[in-house]
């Protein structure tokens, strides 16, 4: 019998025809011989590849599953019976067909599995994921159905990926710090089941962009009792282990124990340690008879956090102002009634009309213990309209507030609007820098003076937080370093200071321009235009010594007089001041808070659980640090090809 297609085989008389004369997808096969009763045919999706199949007269479920795991199910030639123009095949495959077989050849082509690991190791280290996740069976499951059969790596795999990316990062890292001249690091301790573990990150600003960039440099596990030496030496080796013991200007921490105690070590007016200066002596490594050089750790100066410092004075001096005055009960009462307000929205369970009139409401209801979150959740209390408290509160079961409460919390949100203004801007990392706290706390004095008049409850408890304000920044207004980052900032400039103090700060920023290496300057210039030869002197040059003479002794005063007397805003008037911008880039590094190493602490809970009790210490930071500086460092490239 010779070889034909399956729908024109003619069949002796007196036979039952065979499936495959009504079957959509016959066209996709060649009869060959008649076998009992089933019929072997010749699939021509296979060919040149010889593939003879075996399938029943009265059933064609075989041939579909070949075309299903073999083909991914390739369309049928439209049927004359059902309705459709039926195609000349001429040998050819359908454009559905072939659609799909580009789809899987593209899938094949980009998903392999070294892409595959990429796109896992990103998804576990940059979402803190559990490295249990890919033993689960649906996670598996998952990534063989949308890869088409490739396989999920181990976590054997997994820490070997993580090994190499830590070691790249820091590589990268590293050589982005080499080449930054000032640099800020932000410190902090954090504790939680009973293991602590000390955070570092450092901050600095791109001298092109001026934009700032973070990264962190440590996330170390603190072992037995924290002492100062402790501390002193873990800042320290961090330092050392990324080369900017010299490029770091300050330290940034919050105003607690114990940074307090360490770093009042090293106080410039401590009579005792004026030989000193900078170094700390490990009474540990002493009695412990450890070599010498292991015994002096230098540590850069630190700078309280402002953030933190104005957390303080809405808490510890706003409670002790409000409890000494004539408004304790009512403040008491009111605070009462939003706290059980509050409560009953987490912890009590609501019916459903309750729940639906928080959500219309859109009620917030503070989860964090921030003042400015409890002052925002406040704020959206006083925004309801009086029928919709008195709702709320006959459904959560809660006292309502009278109207004397009322006009208490709408005076409260009204006068400390500006503080919690002040603590955003501190928060706010890229366009905060040390600059901007003396004209924000100036400013804010302002606006809380211009509202004690006015105030029916709070007169009191303004003229106290004016007053806690210029206790606590009473340090900062002293230092040389804050006034000339305020000044150097050009949204400021010298407009902050009285006009009989503005001459003085203008010599002291020419003593500060003209002790600027030349060797910066000329890098600075050049990077900005390149040098013409319009004359002979022009062209002979003997060494860096003509240069720097001639930065030297340029117009440095007629430089600051054009910038003081300048009114753009932007950082961008700062590269025609090339002076004014290296002083910008110096003292306004320092970042006033701890906002970076709060970042860093963020994913805390999501890390620090029963399924990572077996993470060692080590592989914990690690991932940490993969995580926060994935923005600044590329985790995976060669070695995944």
């Amino acid at each position: 019998m010779s070889e034909m297609h399956v729908d024109h085989q003619e069949l002796g008389s007196g036979e039952i025809k065979s499936a495959m004369h009504t079957w959509r997808y016959r066209h996709h096969f060649t009869y060959k011989a008649d076998q009992g009763k089933n019929i072997i045919v010749q699939c021509n999706l296979c060919l040149p590849r010889v593939n003879l199949l075996s399938t029943s007269k009265t059933s064609t479920s075989n041939l579909k599953k070949h075309l299903d795991r073999t083909h991914l199910g390739c369309e049928a030639r439209p049927d004359v019976k059902r309705g459709r123009k039926k195609e000349e095949l001429n040998g050819e495959e359908s454009r559905h067909c072939q659609l799909k077989r580009l789809k899987a050849e593209i899938i094949a082509k980009c998903m392999t599995q070294a892409k595959i690991d990429e796109l896992i190791f990103n998804f576990i280290v940059e979402d803190c994921q559990s490295f249990y996740v890919l033993e689960q069976p649906g996670f598996r499951k998952l990534v063989s159905g949308l890869t088409g059969g490739l396989k999920s790596m181990n976590r054997v795999t997994l820490f070997t990926k993580v090994d190499q990316g830590f070691s790249r990062m820091r590589e990268e890292l590293m050589a982005k710090l080499s080449s930054i001249l000032y640099v800020c690091t932000t410190a902090d301790i954090w504790t939680a089941n009973n293991r602590s573990f000390f955070g570092m990150t450092c901050q600095w600003i791109d001298r092109h962009s001026l934009e700032r960039k973070s990264a962190a440099l440590g996330f170390a596990r603190l072992q037995g009792r924290i002492t100062h030496d402790t501390i002193a030496g873990r800042i320290h080796d961090i330092h050392v282990a990324y080369n900017i013991e010299s490029k770091v200007q300050t330290t940034v921490t919050d105003n607690g124990s114990p940074f307090v105690s360490v770093f009042k070590e090293f106080a410039l007016d401590s009579p005792e340690r004026d030989d000193d200066i900078g170094f700390y002596e490990n009474v540990s490594a002493v009695l412990e008879g450890e070599p010498e050089q292991d015994m002096l750790l230098f540590l850069p100066t630190v700078q309280r956090c402002a953030s933190h410092t104005l957390e303080l004075i809405v808490t510890e001096d706003f409670w002790q102002a409000v409890s000494q005055g004539p408004m304790c009960q009512l403040h008491y009462s009111t605070m009462a009634k939003v706290y059980s307000l509050w409560s009953k929205c987490h912890h009590l369970q609501v019916g459903m009309d309750a729940a639906e009139a928080i959500g219309k409401m859109a009620l917030v209801v503070p989860a964090v213990i921030r003042w400015n979150v409890e002052y925002c959740a406040v704020q959206k209390i006083v925004s309801l309209t009086e029928q919709e408290l008195t709702e709320l509160g006959a459904r959560l079961e809660v006292p309502r507030l009278q109207p004397e409460e009322m006009a208490f919390l709408k005076e409260y949100v009204t006068v400390f609007h500006p503080l919690a203004f002040a603590l955003e801007l501190f928060q706010a990392e890229q366009k905060c820098y040390l600059g901007l706290v003396i004209p924000t706390v100036l400013s804010l004095k302002n606006k809380l003076s211009e509202q004690k008049d006015s105030a029916n409850y709070f007169g009191d408890v303004i003229a106290a937080i004016v007053v806690a304000i210029d206790a606590r920044f009473l340090e900062l207004f002293a230092s040389t370093e804050a006034k000339i980052a305020t000044a150097t900032t050009p949204q400021f400039r010298l407009w902050w200071m009285a006009a009989s103090d503005r001459e003085e700060m203008c010599s002291l920023l020419a003593t500060e321009a003209s002790q600027i290496d030349p060797g910066v300057m000329i890098e600075a210039n050049t990077t900005r235009s390149v040098s013409t030869i319009e004359s002979e002197d022009d062209f002979f040059s003997y060494g860096s010594v003509k240069p720097a003479i001639q930065i030297q002794q340029r117009g440095v005063m007629e430089e600051i007089r054009k910038y003081v007397e300048g009114t753009g805003k932007s950082l961008e008037c700062l590269q025609d001041f090339p002076r004014m911008k290296q002083l910008f880039l110096k003292y306004n590094t320092t970042l006033p808070s701890t906002a970076p190493i709060q970042r860093l602490f963020s994913q805390k809970g999501n890390l620090v659980t029963s399924q990572r009790n077996f993470l060692t210490d080590d592989y914990f930071e690690r991932i940490q640090l993969l995580r926060y500086n994935s923005h600044v460092c590329t985790l995976l490239t060669e070695w995944t090809h």
